[in-house]
C-alpha cells in the first residue's frame, strides 16, 4: 500500500554537533545537558526536530563517527540518564529527536572488531572484510590505503575512512541482525528517526570495483528500515542521489527510506574539497530547480539544506560574508527554505557563521583535512596548503557555537574549548546578532513562522518564474487556497519586472515598492498574491 509522507513537510530540523553546541560541565566539550539548556532557543527558531550527530561511546578518532558501543553514551556528552532527560524534555516541547545511524563501519575499539582481529576462527571475524593482501587500490577517504595490516591474523582489513574505522561486512546476516537490534533499541527508547551515515557504502562489489551502491544495497536497507513497526520513524540517508537511486531508495512503495540528502548544489564554487573556483548563485539555482521538478513529479520528499558538519560554510563560499553578510545569509535562507521540502538548519547558520582563518595547523582537528595536509606536505607550498585547508576544512562549521561576545562566548567555563573558536566569534555570535538591527536569527524566526502558518509553503506546488533571467531566483508556491511569490536577487543589483503584485509578507530590506522594481544585491522579498 502506498504511504503518504505528507506529515514530514511539517518538520524543521535543527542539526546539532554536540561537542560544539553548549558545554554544561566546564570541560570544554559540549554535552547533552548543554543541549537541554538550549531547547527553548531551538524551539524559538521554529525547529521541531533535532538531528544529533553521534553521541555514542567512541574513542573519538573521527569525533564520534567511530563507534565502540552503539547502546551507550560517550562520557564526553554525559550518561544514558542525561539522554533520557533530553528525550523527555524535547518531547515535552514538541521537538523530535533524530539519531545518527552509523553502520558502514565501527570503531576499531568496538568489541566486535577487538574479537574479530584476534583470530581467524573468532566468531566475529566474519563481521568485517579481510584479505591476505589488499584486493584493490582503494584509497581511504582520509588519505592512504583503504587496507590496513593486522598482525594477529596476518591479514588486511578494509577501512573506507580512518584506520580506526573498519568497514562492517553486511553480507553476513548476523551483522544485519545486529543493526536491526540497535535500531530497535533506540526506537524502544522513544527516538523519532535516524540520519543514516554513508548508507550507500554498506553494499560493495569487489569484482566490479564498487565500494558503494553494491548489488544488495536496497535489500539491506529494506531489511533494517522496511519493517512495519518502523513505519512512523523518519529516516534520511546520506547516499548517492542520481534520479535513479533516489527513486529506488525513497519511492513510497519501496519500504526503504523516507528521504535522502542531495548535495550536488553544495559542490558549486569549489573543485574537490580544498580549491575554490569562479561561480555564481545561478548555478545553485539551476540545481535546486531541477530537483524541485523531479521530486514534485515523483511525489518524493526533498531535503532543503546549505550547511552541515561535513562542509565549510556555504555563506562564505557562495555569497558576501563581509559587508553583505546579513543580506547574503537571509537571502540564501529564503531562496532555499521556502522551497518544497524539509528544512535542515545547521547550528550557527542562523546567525550567519562564516569561515575562519588560522595560520597554524595546531588550530585544526578534522582528521580529513589533517590527512590532506600530510599527503600534500612538501608537494604544495606551505602557505598555499594552509589556504586550502582554511577554505575547505570541516572544522569551519565544527568550531564551538558563539552564544555571546565574551571571551568564552558563553560556550564553556573552561579555559580552552576542545577546538579554537571561529576567528570572527567576537563579531558573529547570537547575542550580538539578536541586538543588531540586521538580525539574521530574527529573520530565520520570521521565515519559519511564515512557513508554519502557510500551507502553500509546506505542501504547495513549486513553479519557477523568470526562468531565463540571470542573477535572481523567482518562484511561486501555491495550493488551491493561496499563492506565495518568492523573489531572491543575487550578486548584483538589478531591476526585476513583469511579476504579479501582492501583499509583502517578509523581506530582508525596507522595500518601498512592490514586487516589481529595483533590487539590491542579495535582497529578497516574499509576497502573498491575489
Amino acid at each position: 500500500m502506498k504511504k503518504s509522507f505528507s506529515d514530514c513537510y511539517d518538520l524543521v530540523v535543527y542539526q546539532i554537533y554536540p561537542r560544539s553546541f553548549k558545554d554544561s560541565n566546564a570541560d570544554g566539550v559540549g554535552d547533552l545537558c548543554g543541549i537541554i539548556s538550549k531547547l527553548d532557543y531551538i524551539k524559538s527558531l521554529g525547529a521541531n526536530a533535532i538531528w544529533l550527530c553521534p553521541i555514542f561511546k567512541s574513542p573519538q578518532c573521527d569525533n564520534g563517527y567511530d563507534i565502540s558501543d552503539y547502546r551507550d553514551i560517550d562520557p564526553l556528552y554525559g550518561t544514558m540518564d542525561d539522554f533520557d532527560r533530553l528525550l523527555a524534555a524535547a518531547h515535552e516541547k514538541g521537538i523530535k529527536i533524530i539519531m545518527d545511524f552509523v553502520a558502514n563501519h565501527t570503531s576499531s575499539e568496538h568489541e566486535w572488531f577487538r574479537e574479530a582481529r584476534s583470530s581467524k576462527e573468532n566468531p566475529y571475524h566474519g563481521y568485517y572484510y579481510w584479505a591476505d593482501r589488499p584486493l584493490n587500490d582503494w584509497r581511504s577517504e582520509f588519505g592512504g590505503s583503504a587496507w590496513e595490516y593486522n598482525e594477529a591474523t596476518g591479514e588486511y582489513y578494509l577501512h573506507s575512512f580512518a584506520v580506526g574505522q573498519p568497514d562492517v561486512n553486511w553480507t553476513n546476516p548476523k551483522v544485519r541482525e545486529e543493526y536491526k537490534a540497535i535500531v530497535d533499541f533506540w526506537v524502544n527508547k522513544g527516538v523519532d528517526g535516524f540520519r543514516c551515515d554513508v548508507l550507500d557504502h554498506i553494499s560493495k562489489d569487489f569484482k566490479k570495483g564498487l565500494r558503494r551502491n553494491g548489488p544488495h544495497l536496497h535489500e539491506y536497507i529494506r531489511e533494517v528500515f522496511g519493517r512495519d513497526h518502523l513505519e512512523n520513524i523518519y529516516t534520511v540517508g546520506e547516499a548517492e542521489t542520481t534520479t535513479e537511486s533516489i527513486l529506488a531508495t525513497c519511492g513510497q512503495d519501496r519500504k526503504e527510506l523516507k528521504s535522502v540528502f542531495q548535495f550536488s548544489h553544495l559542490a558549486v564554487g569549489r573543485r574537490g574539497k580544498y580549491t575554490p573556483v569562479p561561480h555564481r548563485m545561478d548555478e545553485v539555482k539551476k540545481i535546486l530547480v531541477r530537483w524541485q521538478r523531479f521530486t514534485q513529479k515523483h511525489d518524493l520528499l526533498y531535503i532543503l539544506l546549505t550547511d552541515n558538519h561535513d562542509r565549510p560554510w556555504f555563506l562564505s563560499r557562495m555569497a558576501n560574508d563581509r559587508e553583505l553578510r546579513y543580506e547574503s545569509a537571509t537571502n540564501i535562507a529564503a531562496a532555499v527554505f521556502l522551497l518544497k521540502g524539509i528544512p535542515f538548519v545547521y547550528e550557527g547558520q542562523e546567525i550567519g557563521c562564516a569561515n575562519s582563518h588560522y595560520s597554524d595547523l595546531a588550530s585544526f582537528n578534522d582528521v580529513e583535512c589533517l590527512g590532506y595536509y600530510k599527503e600534500n606536505e612538501g608537494k604544495i607550498p606551505e602557505s598555499e596548503l594552509l589556504e586550502r585547508i582554511n577554505f575547505g576544512s570541516r572544522d569551519n562549521s565544527r568550531r564551538p557555537f558563539a552564544w555571546d561576545e565574551t571571551e568564552s562566548h558563553g560556550f564553556t567555563e573552561a579555559k580552552e574549548p576542545w577546538l579554537p573558536y571561529a576567528t570572527r566569534s567576537k563579531e558573529i555570535n547570537l547575542s550580538s546578532d539578536e541586538k543588531s538591527e540586521k538580525s539574521i536569527s530574527r529573520f530565520y524566526r520570521a521565515l519559519f513562522a511564515l512557513r508554519g502558518e502557510r500551507e502553500a509553503l509546506r505542501r504547495g506546488s513549486f513553479r519557477q518564474l523568470k526562468r531565463f533571467k540571470r542573477n535572481c531566483f523567482v518562484y511561486v508556491r501555491e495550493n488551491e487556497k493561496e499563492k506565495i511569490l518568492v523573489v531572491c536577487n543575487f550578486e548584483k543589483a538589478q531591476k526585476i519586472s513583469g511579476l504579479p503584485e501582492g501583499k509583502l509578507l517578509l523581506s530582508n530590506a525596507r522595500r518601498q515598492s512592490g514586487a516589481n522594481g529595483e533590487y539590491a544585491a542579495f535582497e529578497c522579498a516574499v509576497y502573498e498574491l491575489e
